[in-house]
């Protein structure tokens, strides 16, 4: 038995003297017992709740013998795909195969099965026909309701159906993984367990539903693209806990999917409570040999301080998983780990993070939030900030301050995201002072995402002139300090309202920038997201208006080439885009240019020119490469 871990064997159980365990978890990743971990948390908080807690990570789905290691749990099974969802754990945007998983010991890929959460429950249910199975985690979160799948390029039902489970546990699931378990506990079925907030169940009967909106069924949907846009808005709408309202979509007569609305957020106590339970920190033992868990690297060293975003983010799942109300740590729980994390033999005095979805948001975005919820047709900094946003940054600079004091800290880092335009409209300029001085290692991530206002605005994210507004401040503060320091930005290729005209804008803002990125981010179709939707439907949800979408592969790979335009592989594809965009002008040899044209090619930059000139009725310059050089030097 490994001391303080959950049980993963007979052996581990006969240790603890448990003869049969209340829940077995079946989980796609390894088992870390560190709280960045979902299958920890919850594992945690069942055991602090009385309950008996087995894992069995990333069985062989080709034995069905697999999860049958741990016998046959007293009140049923839980399951969960793993940190990541399956499917963009194995494949990239462009559907290609990745090659290492970093949550698998030694970072060896093939380990869980594509569609993992599917998969499980169809393993668990050829020997336990009729134990209860509960889903969770990002992919089945996600998945609660009909969807579309990129993969399969498909609309595909409630994972409720698909996986045989009773039950889907969506959002962050500390609450309702204890309501279920004690339903469960005090004898009720699990066909009776319907009323738990944060849950999805199946029902024959409509009528047994109260106080809910009817979705369009299952069948319109498949019939007509615009039905699910339609269904996504209204979704999108009954996030929030407080002013949500129960949804159902039908299937047949005889069978419904129920969304429950979401659990109410977590107060800083019950936080509090969550990670002060007492986790491991670190991967099982049994991995040593095969090599550890890559992923702990990342967190071992991090403190997470916040959930929820009320960024918005249109490309961003938060809004249906952790939601748009901000829950937080007291300094008090966050000041405990960071004491246990100086101490640890491996800290060589840098904290890597402090923060969350979005690490400058410590508290909610107004007031009334906790008590009337967001507003479901209203976002908080999009397109401009809420007049009745509160931008304050004092909070998070004293915790800042006080983890900067513990002993053998030489550095807090902040690198889970600051939400520049947040930070830019704080009126107060001591948090902008000290972030640049402190928690900055020479290089600041932001995620701009684009440059071009029509992408933007497909995005959720502000004008380009608040990012720069953003900089300009950058700069000056840095100046101040005597520091030369960076911003790198994330940017994203092929989002639903980017034609080739924005991409070559975007490249163009590279090439003025002297910046090329390493990592280009093409637009990943994940379920339950608005930029997901306008992806599949073609309409932007929220006013059913046309959107133009890049989904023809090559299409997807010229627009991600120009952001990498001086990658000499890229330089075909970099060719044909700025052809189709009609900007052969930046093919030449003037600063302006991206690229060259290759040694006996056409001059692309006098073609340029002689379109231009055409358009002014101005006789056309002669202009030769030579001539060119010539002016240059």
């Amino acid at each position: 038995m490994s001391k303080g871990f959950l049980p993963i064997s007979k052996a581990d159980m006969e240790e603890r003297k448990i003869k049969q365990l209340d829940f077995v978890y079946v989980i796609g990743d390894a088992y870390v017992d560190h709280p960045s971990f979902g299958h920890a948390i919850v594992s945690r908080v069942l055991e602090a709740n009385g309950y008996t807690v087995g894992i069995i990570s990333q069985p062989d789905w080709k034995d069905k013998n697999s999860i049958s290691i741990l016998g046959e749990p007293r009140l049923g099974f839980l399951v969960s795909a793993g940190n990541m969802d399956s499917m963009v754990n194995h494949y990239s945007v462009s559907k290609k195969r990745r090659t290492t998983d970093a949550y698998t010991p030694g970072g060896v890929m093939g380990k869980r099965p594509d569609n993992a959460t599917i998969v499980y429950c169809n393993l668990i249910r050829q020997s336990f026909k009729n134990k209860p199975i509960i889903v969770g985690g990002i992919e089945a979160s996600l998945r609660r309701l009909a969807h579309y799948d990129y993969w399969s390029n498909s609309m595909k039902r409630s994972i409720l159906l698909d996986s045989g489970a009773d039950l889907v546990l969506y959002g962050m699931g500390e609450r309702c993984i204890v309501e279920m378990a004690d339903a469960l506990n005090s004898g009720l079925a699990i066909k009776d367990v319907t009323f738990i907030e944060g849950s999805a169940y199946k029902t024959k009967n409509r009528e047994d539903v109260y106080d809910a909106i009817d979705l369009p069924d299952y069948q319109s949907l498949l019939k007509d693209k615009l039905n699910y846009a339609k269904s996504f808005y209204i979704q999108y709408q009954n996030t929030d806990p407080f002013v949500g309202k129960r949804l159902v979509e039908k299937y047949n007569d005889n069978l419904y999917v129920v969304q429950n609305t979401a659990s109410k957020p977590l107060s800083s106590q019950e936080m509090d409570r969550v990670y002060s339970l007492p986790y491991m920190r670190t991967y099982h033992p049994s991995y040593e040999a095969l090599g550890g868990i890559p992923a702990i690297e990342e967190v071992k060293f991090s403190i997470i301080s916040n959930r929820g975003c009320f960024g918005g983010c249109n490309f961003c799942a938060l809004t249906f998983h952790q939601g748009r109300i901000i829950q937080v740590r007291s300094h008090e729980s966050i000041l405990s780990e960071g004491n246990q994390i100086v101490w640890d033999k491996d800290f060589k005095g840098y904290i890597h993070d402090v923060g969350g979805p979005t690490a400058n948001f410590r508290h909610t975005s107004c007031e009334k939030q906790l008590t009337k919820g967001v507003c479901p047709n209203k976002q908080c900094l999009f397109p401009k900030p809420c007049s009745n946003l509160e931008i304050d940054h004092k909070d998070y600079l004293s915790l800042l301050r006080e983890l900067r004091a513990l002993p053998n800290v030489k550095k807090v880092f902040i690198r889970s995201g600051i939400r520049f335009d947040y930070l830019i409209n704080d009126q107060e300029e001591e948090f902008f002072e000290e972030l640049c001085e402190h928690h900055v290692s020479g290089q600041l991530k932001v995620a701009p995402e684009h440059v071009a206002d029509a992408v933007l605005s497909k995005m959720g994210k502000p004008e380009n002139s608040v990012y720069e507004k953003f900089l300009h401040k950058f700069k000056q503060v840095n100046e101040k300090l005597g520091k030369k320091q960076f911003v790198v930005p994330y940017l994203m290729s092929s989002h639903p309202g980017s034609t080739m005209k924005e991409a070559v804008k975007l490249a163009e803002y590279l090439r003025d920038l002297g910046y090329m990125p390493e990592q280009v981010q093409d637009f990943y179709p994940t379920p339950s997201t608005i930029s997901t939707c306008m992806y599949y439907t073609g309409v932007d949800p929220r006013t059913m208006e046309k959107v133009y979408v890049p989904t023809n592969p090559h299409e997807k790979a010229m627009q991600r080439a120009l952001i990498q335009y001086r990658n000499p592989k890229n330089y075909d594809l970099v060719v044909e885009a700025l052809t189709l965009a009609k900007r052969t002008d930046l093919i030449g040899f003037d600063k302006k240019c991206l690229i060259r044209p290759k040694k006996g090619e056409k001059n692309y930059r006098n073609d340029g020119l002689k379109q231009a000139d055409k358009k002014s009725n101005k006789p056309a310059k002669k202009k030769t490469i030579r001539n060119v050089h010539k002016k240059k030097a």
